[in-house]
């Protein structure tokens, strides 16, 4: 089997993939909501030359099927397989789907969705609850082994902070601002991100030698955030996709703070986790209240011992491992659609 990833050929996928011996192919495409006159101007002609090179690549690889996923650059690549044709597996990652993934819905032969919430959104003869995909690592990991993989004891509370691969700047500000008290409660892991991570080196090389050894920076982790996140007691993060499926697959509680800048998905997808007691959603503008910021809100919930076992029971509770194998088969499926 031939596989060929399709994305932004300005985007940043395009040195993930490769890195997995992949090949890769870039096209053009632009928002076109919310973005003013101009920009949808320019977004509508990038997507139309999108088109054209989808169509080109459809043609020389003459897919089966197509799998597509959430961001503009689907748009073009789901027009162009719906011309030729080709059957498209459309996986909806976040609850609510925006823009992009209505269009390319409306044009599949069926949206695999993360949880049965998305069913308020997607058509019903189209839906297939499927789970999350996640790596391998995150069904094989476990807990002390991660703490050992990373030299962390195991023995003690262990905080991990992180804000995606660019980091989030008013996380990584408020667990700056107090440091050696979240250090006092615990030991925290912090995964910056590349564009914060001069402010944070600095922060850690000013800490106490006794501090300093129980505040675990890095600017990025790949292939070890899987034990990052087993490792944890507690995760404070975003609530983009991800956390709907890797959370829950490794049981982890979390602080989740939607991005506010964004779209209202990621406050879905943390509102589905603080409802079903997985989580705590807590507001970007108030990550530095003295009474209810980021600080308390960590510092409650590591001394309340039988709160955090049952959100770490209720997230567990949420969590499937069997979303790529689904899905795969659901892709399986749609090529099977092309000898009708």
């Amino acid at each position: 089997m031939e596989a060929l990833f399709v994305g932004n050929q300005n985007g940043m996928e395009a040195a993930l993939v490769q890195r997995d011996d992949i090949p890769f192919a870039g096209i053009t495409a632009g928002a076109m909501h919310g973005v003013g006159v101009l920009r949808t101007l320019g977004g509508a002609w990038r997507t139309l030359r999108g088109v054209a090179q989808a169509w080109g690549l459809i043609g020389r690889w003459r897919p089966q099927a197509v799998l597509l996923t959430g961001g503009f650059v689907g748009v073009p690549v789901s027009i162009a397989a719906w011309l030729r044709r080709v059957p498209t597996l459309v996986f909806l990652p976040d609850i609510e789907p925006g823009l992009a993934l209505k269009v390319m819905a409306r044009l599949a032969w069926r949206v695999a969705a993360t949880t049965p919430q998305s069913a308020s959104f997607i058509d019903a003869r189209k839906l297939v609850v499927t789970g999350y995909p996640l790596r391998n690592a995150f069904i094989t990991a476990e807990r002390e082994r991660s703490r050992t993989a990373l030299g962390l004891p195991l023995d003690e509370k262990v905080v991990l902070v992180f804000g995606g691969s660019k980091g989030a700047r008013s996380i990584n500000r408020a667990v700056l601002a107090e440091l050696p008290r979240l250090l006092a409660g615990a030991i925290v892991v912090h995964v910056s991100g590349q564009g914060e991570w001069a402010e944070v080196e600095a922060a850690r090389e000013a800490l106490p030698a006794a501090l300093k050894a129980r505040y675990r920076a890095y600017a990025y982790l790949h292939d070890e955030m899987v034990d990052a996140l087993a490792a944890a007691d507690l995760a404070v993060c975003r609530s983009g996709a991800s956390s709907l499926g890797e959370l829950p697959a490794l049981g982890v509680p979390a602080v989740l703070i939607p991005y506010p800048h964004a779209w209202r998905y990621q406050r879905v997808n943390a509102s589905y986790l603080a409802e079903s007691g997985a989580a705590v959603m807590l507001e970007d503008a108030r990550l530095s209240d003295p009474t209810e910021g980021l600080v308390v809100t960590v510092e409650r919930l590591l001394a309340d011992a039988a709160r955090l076992a049952g959100m770490r029971e209720a997230s567990a509770g949420l969590g499937r491992r069997d979303g790529a194998d689904n899905i795969g088969r659901l892709l399986a499926q749609a090529a099977e659609q092309t000898h009708d």
